[in-house]
């Protein structure tokens, strides 16, 4: 019998994207993708539904393709099938999730992220971390108003999430989001999505992170 060994790699940085912003992508890798510290493995997350198997690794060109749609709404599809792709071909310590329209212009952060998470001793781990966003009361998202796309009746709950533009998740907070994979693909608000099905406990310890400091939205190209 066949046994598969799982790459061991510290942290895994995703980078959400899409064939119609391909070029976004190269934007990035040719500005601070490539100044990252070596613990850092990345690939660009783009979505195939007609692929053959679940997930695809393209190394030479760091994607990740996995089998999902590739539109907007899709997003929270593209990302928990990315955190399962991760899970069943790495053993790894947390994943750093963002998008192709962020640019890093503090490269040190994540290395600062790096030194305070290695500082975690196994009863005070912090699971999860980003700009938190603290939903108090229901209400209803305007956010179609940007991405028209999206249902205009789109219900957001009580809940703690951290936004999209960066955040990260342990392995175990991985596993337990796997477990969730069909409530996840239901959502369309992919941040939200993340915190809302993760469970009270990994946010017990949750690290707050001031990313708009960090990262800026690309606006040009």
């Amino acid at each position: 019998m066949e046994i598969f060994l799982k790459k061991e790699k510290k942290i895994i940085l995703l980078i959400m994207n899409c064939h119609k912003y391909i070029y976004k992508s190269d934007h990035q890798r040719k500005t601070w993708l490539s100044s990252l510290t070596s613990q850092i493995t990345y690939y660009h997350v783009l979505g195939d539904p007609n692929l053959s198997t679940d997930f695809q690794f393209v190394e030479e060109e760091r994607k990740l393709i996995v089998k999902t749609d590739d539109d907007y709404n899709s997003l929270p599809k593209k990302v928990i099938a990315a955190y399962n792709a991760i899970y069943q071909s790495f053993d790894f310590n947390y994943i750093f999730k963002t998008d192709d329209d962020q640019e890093l212009i503090k490269p040190a952060f994540l290395d600062i992220i790096i030194g305070l998470l290695s500082k975690n001793s196994e009863n005070s781990k912090c699971h999860y971390g980003g700009h938190i966003v603290d939903v108090q009361q229901p209400y209803l998202s305007k956010y179609h108003l940007i991405h028209p796309e999206l249902p205009v009746h789109l219900p957001v709950y009580v809940t703690k999430y951290c936004s999209g533009r960066f955040y990260f998740l342990s392995y175990e907070a991985v596993f337990y989001l796997i477990k969730q994979r069909e409530k996840i693909e239901k959502e369309y608000l992919e941040d939200y999505a993340i915190g809302h099905h993760l469970h009270d406990y990994f946010k017990t310890n949750i690290m707050m992170l001031n990313t708009d400091k960090y990262f800026v939205d690309i606006s040009t190209f």
